[in-house]
């Protein structure tokens, strides 16, 4: 295990609404966890009820809602945690500011075609946006602007779940911040058949 392993890492997932990033980042989570590596996950979402409490939507609420994550994610860094961050942060700026801040970034961009997105969205806020109700929505009245180089791109409208997964682990091992041994020595705990799945799922075994 190399010094990269001991600082810890930030996985950033961007993407629009709807692409992804929560579920792919969930199944990294458990698979890390079950590995016996110390991670923490900054849902967007979850973020912005409590962190960012009181935030709007303009471009300027938004960046510092993204700078505060970043913060967060820095300090779980340093200190050797595995931090996911999951937000749709759709100003290419505050994300390259986040990267150059925390230099252990994995930056994953959740790639989805508008019309997948607006397919999938069960509350249709999509639809809502396009008809004019919703100000300020990414990728419809307001820009997303994608990644120019992320580490990781996953195509959410075409692989499962688990093959997005993959990619990103498969980076992690390839940066050298995870160990595909440490990965596969997971199995033998008391939850053995449901990480060997897991292995099976992702073709790590």
């Amino acid at each position: 295990m190399g010094k990269k392993d001991e600082r810890g890492v930030t996985l950033w997932f961007t993407g629009m609404s709807g692409s992804g990033k929560s579920t792919v980042s969930e199944i990294v989570e458990v698979f890390l966890r079950d590995a016996g590596y110390k991670v923490e996950v900054l849902d967007g979402d979850i973020v912005r009820t409590n962190l960012s409490k009181g935030l709007g939507f303009s471009k300027e609420d938004r960046d510092l809602n993204i700078k505060r994550i970043g913060f967060v994610c820095n300090l779980l860094t340093r200190n050797g945690v595995i931090a996911i961050a999951a937000a749709i942060s759709p100003y290419r700026e505050v994300r390259d500011y986040n990267r150059r801040e925390i230099g252990d970034f994995i930056e994953i961009f959740c790639k989805c075609p508008l019309e997948v997105l607006i397919d999938r969205d069960v509350k249709g806020l999509y639809k809502k946006a396009l008809a004019g109700e919703i100000e300020n929505f990414t990728g419809v009245s307001d820009p997303y602007e994608e990644p120019e180089n992320p580490e990781v791109t996953i195509n959410t409208d075409s692989e499962t779940p688990e093959e997005s997964a993959k990619k990103v682990l498969d980076k992690m091992i390839e940066l050298g911040y995870v160990d595909i041994e440490k990965l596969k020595a997971a199995v033998g705990t008391e939850d053995e058949e449901k990480i060997k799945k897991r292995l099976e799922d992702l073709g790590y075994i």
